[in-house]
């Protein structure tokens, strides 16, 4: 069944006036509840002496609690009465069958109940006994029992669901405090997850406790799994085992795991040392302190209590990702909006009062025309009446004073410094092509991996290169059942170091088209899939034996060679270590040296005086750079341009080779000649139409790309790491200034747009 148990926080509100309390626990609990045939069939248990059903409700069952709410309320609330039934023998549902109750007979009102724990309030001790005897009547009608050992009777203070009440606020008061000092640094993923959970309960007393606690979230099962390893025990242990007298010892062990256990520590302390929270007064002014910094955010509620701010919740969190390229203020505005929406019962409809770094902040309710994530927060922050206050490093001259439990914002950085580790905004990498120099030597691995769906196999492949001749030092292939294509990605490269187990340290260049690969290995994307993690850290162990070492992301047709291994492999499902007679194959479908090509003394291609149809000379241009065609050959570019008919039909016109051209051909290429050129190694330019001179008219010249190689070079403006996945206007720009081709504009537009990352 579905019914909503209370929430704990909005059971503990409106206490501001309470003077009274009583704290009620229920007697036998659920045992009071009958259970009908089919409920006591499916909870039946097995025992030596046969088969056994519950003919109460016992503990345990996953919908117990919220039917045991079902029945307090409504019993409480007077809601229902036992229907009239003709077989008193049949167990009747009596929330389903059941009818209002008489006329006459009032809720039992001022209280709050959650499950079998139940609150009595009341601002003076005579409105406290007739609420009381009210709940007493109503539990003698429904034969609910009181365990009066368990209960306080008309006390000014009282534990309940694990605070201690009182018209001074809310305290912590977990059942056994001592046990949760003296826990060790959990070496389970179970275990740190209980030590959270437990910590969560009691989130709002505990100011920043998301900054701390967001270090021991990020170890993930893979890092405890290290634990249990011996190499691990050696590296791990000594970094959980620090105490706070050997600080300085910290340098020593693993980084990740000393924050980790000093978080830990710090979170203990914090738990046994939370401050009293005061109680919402609906008659005093809230006031909001926002806090952001570089990687978090968190915010304090606080009223003024004769002259001394007192805090009444904390929160806080760590930032996302994205938002680290936030600016201070829009960072300042998430923390005013997880406070408002922590503390929405009680701020809403209330002026409140906002005491933030900056004053820009207020800029967003006097804004007109906002867009994006600006305009979405100016409309979520509209319906509330706001007066945002500036604050300095001097907080206390516009609060009066600050409690002792409110750490003052301009120490709140150095507080956190050393515990929770600062993450690095997502940035687009401009990662170069590694530089050769001439006659280099030194080898270039590269891998592939290819799998079926839904997990039906999978193949990998690595082929070791070795410079400067481009030679095949060793080939092979392998597969397996049950792999995913990332599996078989990292399968590939992990197949690489095992082929280069016999070859001398000198330098290395990783090449291969899995970017997700690529970049994890360079610790520029996270890692968070158990299996590919622990391929990772593999990996990561074998790199770490090659001093010098590059990895290079490329597109699957320049990694032609290791790709063909691995599709046949996924076909044959079998791995193989290549022939040397099969080499020429691999040598063949290489296009790796297109991308990695020696630094000469003079990296770059001239432009030759060319002759045109009006005969002008051209002087030599500057120097084409790399980037602008993509480090492709010469005679790779000027192939494409004789296979594509409208250029090599221009190039003919331009050379005055026109006897082979159509009288259609030739008018065509007559219209378009004055803004192409071609050089003395036949490669055809593009120069648009300019009021220059010819000297400033030779420097827009650009390459013209033929539709062959389109693909190619949209692929290194856009979707590599130099490219960065910017948008249309910007890629296209990039492109324009280089080179030139026909559509270059709807090319670029319908790249783009058919990207899966974008």
């Amino acid at each position: 069944m579905i019914y909503p148990t209370p929430l704990i926080n909005d059971l503990l509100e409106d206490l501001d006036k309470v003077l009274w309390y009583c704290s009620l626990d229920m007697a036998s609990g659920f045992w009071v509840v009958s259970m009908t045939d089919r409920a006591r069939a499916i909870s039946a248990f097995i025992t030596p002496f046969g088969l056994f059903e519950w003919n109460r409700m016992p503990f345990g069952l996953e919908n117990a609690p919220q039917i045991y709410q079902r029945l307090i309320d409504n019993a409480l609330y007077g809601f229902l009465r036992i229907p009239t039934v003709a077989d008193q023998n049949t167990l009747t549902d009596l929330f389903k069958e059941g009818h209002p109750e008489e006329a006459g007979e009032s809720s039992v009102l001022g209280r709050r109940s959650y499950i079998d724990d139940i609150l009595v309030t009341a601002g003076s001790w005579d409105l406290l006994c007739d609420r009381v005897k009210a709940l007493l009547k109503a539990c003698d009608k429904w034969n609910i029992s009181i365990s009066v050992a368990k209960s306080f009777w008309g006390l000014k203070k009282v534990d309940y669901l694990g605070h201690r009440v009182s018209d001074e606020g809310l305290e912590v008061h977990p059942k056994d405090l001592s046990a949760l000092m003296d826990l060790p640094f959990p070496r389970t993923l179970r275990a740190m997850q209980s030590f959270l959970g437990s910590l969560n309960y009691y989130g709002r007393f505990i100011e920043d406790m998301g900054i701390y606690a967001s270090v021991l979230y990020e170890l993930p099962e893979v890092d405890f799994a290290a634990i249990r390893d011996r190499a691990g025990r050696e590296r791990i242990g000594p970094a959980i085992e620090i105490s706070e007298d050997q600080q300085d010892d910290q340098a020593t062990a693993d980084p990740k795991w000393a924050e980790a256990e000093a978080a830990f520590s710090k979170l203990k302390k914090k738990i046994a040392a939370t401050p009293i929270l005061k109680h919402f007064d609906t008659e005093k002014r809230p006031v909001v302190i926002v806090y952001a910094s570089e990687w978090a955010v968190s915010a304090s509620l606080v009223q003024d209590h004769d002259g001394v701010y007192l805090p009444v919740m904390f929160t806080s969190r760590t930032l996302k990702q994205n938002e680290l390229n936030y600016g201070i203020v829009e960072k300042e505005v998430l923390a005013l909006l997880r406070m408002l929406d922590l503390g929405y019962s009680m701020l809403a409809g209330r002026p409140i009062q906002v005491l933030a770094r900056h004053s820009t902040l207020a800029w967003l309710f006097r804004a007109a025309g906002l867009q994006g994530r600006l305009g979405q927060w100016a409309a979520l922050l509209s319906p509330w009446t706001l007066e945002i206050t500036k604050c300095t490093r001097g907080e206390d001259e516009i609060l009066g004073t600050l409690a002792a439990a409110i750490t003052p914002r301009s120490e709140v950085d150095q507080a956190l410094t050393d515990i929770a580790p600062r993450k690095e905004p997502r940035r687009s990498v401009n990662t170069p092509v590694p530089t050769l120099e001439q006659d280099e030597t030194l080898l270039v691995a590269s891998f592939d991996g290819s799998a079926r769906v839904k997990r039906g196999g999978g193949a990998f492949s690595a082929i070791i290169w070795r410079l400067p001749e481009w030679t095949v030092v060793t080939a092979a292939s392998g597969w397996k059942a049950d792999m995913t294509v990332n599996e078989a990605e990292y399968s590939g490269l992990l197949l690489c170091f095992d082929l280069l187990e016999d070859q001398d340290r000198t330098r290395l260049v990783i090449c291969g088209d899995s970017n997700l690969v690529i970049r994890q290995m360079k610790g520029e994307i996270e890692c968070k899939a158990p299996a590919l993690t622990l391929l990772r850290q593999k990996a990561l162990r074998q790199l770490g034996t090659w001093p010098t070492h590059d990895l290079l992301h490329v597109k699957r047709a320049w990694n032609a060679s290791a790709d063909s291994l691995a599709s046949a492999a996924l076909q044959r499902e079998a791995g193989v270590i290549v022939r040397e007679q099969d080499w020429d194959d691999l040598v063949t479908l290489n296009r790796l040296p297109e991308i990695l090509t020696a630094t000469a003394k003079e990296t770059t291609l001239r432009i030759s005086a060319m002759a045109t149809r009006s005969r002008r000379k051209v002087p030599n241009q500057k120097v084409l750079q790399e980037d602008a065609v993509r480090q492709l050959r010469v005679d790779r570019i000027r192939q494409g341009q004789d296979e594509e008919r409208w250029i090599a039909n221009l190039k003919h016109y331009l050379q005055g080779q026109v006897a082979d051209l159509e009288k259609e051909e030739a008018r065509t290429c007559s219209n378009l000649a004055d803004d192409f050129e071609v050089d003395e190694q036949d490669l055809l330019y593009y120069c648009p139409p300019s009021r220059n001179p010819d000297k400033e008219r030779d420097g827009l010249l650009r390459l013209v790309i033929p539709e062959t190689l389109h693909q190619d070079l949209l692929h290194h403006y856009h979707v590599s790491l130099e490219g960065g996945h910017r948008g249309i206007s910007r890629t296209y720009q990039r492109i324009k200034d280089k080179v030139y081709w026909r559509g270059l504009f709807r090319s670029v537009q319908r790249f783009i747009g058919e990207c899966t990352d974008c």
